[in-house]
């Protein structure tokens, strides 16, 4: 199910970016304890009520090199394309601006919802001065505080509200997969070699597809896939172009909407430190992930190639020992028919589901092996877990007390899980609960 957008426009310095990080619930950066899993601040996840969205920092788009004014509408322009609700924000303390109205002016004439907020309003005696932004022509506007968090509910009621009914996706055998990775890693070739004929332009170019696009194909075992092309991820400040910006966004999304993502990378280029990031996108997305090393017949190799450069990807990618790799080339075709094959076993995998008897079996099995540990004298207790969700296979655990759960120790029965059943390609999430 794809999720609604949200996105936050408006001149600088009215607090674009406290309000994103109070919507967002301060999970901008996310780090896991595993290196290279973060994601991208311009861009986050918020919840309301129960209602998940994404949500678009207009903010961190900037033009340096053009006009104020420029980069304004700029901004305007990518919230107008990409979301399902716009949020302008203007400063209660300045009143209208130019600005404002200029923003104002070009959401007024787009068809998505608009909702006025005015920020920095941050005691009762400041509501009498809101009135003057009715002269935007955008409705009642929201007085708020993004500081104190003050007025923001109000806000995400009316946003749910203009997402509209939520529709569920309808449950089908279709397997969705997307290609992700640095521009001109070969994506776009290893879609046209899979499809056997030229579905999507091909450019030595870096950045030619701008936009997520999908191709239905069914596999010679009959399978029926959907595949999604997504546009080049570039490294945060080497994107000048304001379309690079969000045909990150757009990747982010396709992701969103895969089963199984395809981390591509270039073989004569080597590992590069953002291919580490796009894989953490899809990884923090709970995507099964294949790692796909292109353009393996440009390289010259000996016997100890191949075993070379999977260590070095086991190395660089430690929170991604679960993902398969396989060493493909689109100009020759070595080893392509594999790849469907694979992306349909690792989403079988993914909807695996374990009965919870013989899951608490393999849970004592490993407690007995390696017992579990203690924090001041008082030790983690164990009673059982059950299977809770598929897509990523999800685990609760329960336990005397969820803070004796160490990263370490879910890691450990994390290991024996996998060791017990096949989930190969998928990640798993392990929760500990206080046993109520």
């Amino acid at each position: 199910m794809t999720k609604p957008t949200l996105a936050i426009v408006g001149r600088p310095n009215v607090g674009k970016s406290t309000i994103f990080n109070r919507i967002a619930g301060e999970r901008i950066s996310i780090v896991e304890d595993e290196p290279g899993v973060t994601r991208d601040r311009i861009y986050a996840q918020g919840e309301w009520l129960g209602r998940e969205f994404n949500i678009i920092d207009t903010g961190g788009i900037e033009m340096s090199d053009e006009p104020f004014m420029e980069q304004i509408k700029h901004q305007a322009e990518i919230a107008i394309e990409e979301s399902d609700v716009i949020l302008l924000i203007v400063s209660g303390r300045e009143g209208v601006t130019d600005a404002d109205e200029y923003v104002s002016r070009i959401l007024y004439k787009s068809d998505k919802p608009v909702i006025l907020v005015v920020n920095k309003v941050d005691n009762p005696e400041m509501r009498s001065d809101i009135y003057e932004f009715y002269s935007l022509g955008l409705g009642d506007p929201f007085p708020v505080s993004g500081a104190h968090g003050i007025g923001l509910g109000d806000v995400l009621d009316e946003a749910c509200q203009n997402f509209g009914i939520e529709e569920q996706e309808e449950e089908d055998d279709i397997i969705r997969f997307s290609l992700i990775g640095r521009p001109n890693v070969g994506k776009s070739s290893l879609i046209n070699a899979l499809l056997g004929e030229d579905r999507v332009i091909v450019s030595n170019v870096a950045g030619t597809t701008r936009d997520a696009i999908d191709t239905s194909f069914v596999s010679a075992s009959g399978q029926e896939f959907i595949m999604i092309d997504t546009a080049g991820m570039r490294k945060k400040g080497k994107v000048y172009e304001n379309t690079e910006k969000y045909s990150m966004m757009r990747s982010l999304r396709a992701i969103e909407r895969s089963d199984v993502a395809l981390v591509v990378l270039n073989a004569e280029e080597g590992i590069r430190e953002y291919d580490k990031r796009i894989a953490g996108f899809a990884h923090e997305a709970g995507k099964a992930i294949i790692i796909v090393v292109n353009k393996w017949d440009t390289l010259e190799k000996d016997n100890h190639t191949m075993k070379e450069f999977e260590e070095d990807i086991r190395s660089e990618f430690r929170y991604l020992d679960y993902a398969p790799i396989m060493y493909v080339s689109a100009k020759t075709k070595q080893r392509l028919h594999l790849l469907p094959e694979m992306i349909e076993e690792v989403s079988q995998n993914q909807t695996l589901r374990i009965p919870s008897s013989v899951l608490n079996d393999v849970i004592m099995d490993a407690v007995a092996i390696n017992p579990t540990p203690t924090d001041k004298g008082k030790r983690l207790k164990i009673f059982y877990a059950t299977q809770v969700a598929i897509k990523p296979p999800t685990f609760v655990v329960f336990v005397n007390e969820e803070e004796l759960m160490h990263f370490s120790y879910a890691r450990f029965l994390e290991n024996q899980i996998r060791k017990a059943f096949v989930f190969e390609g998928t990640p798993i999430r392990i929760i500990a609960r206080r046993r109520k």
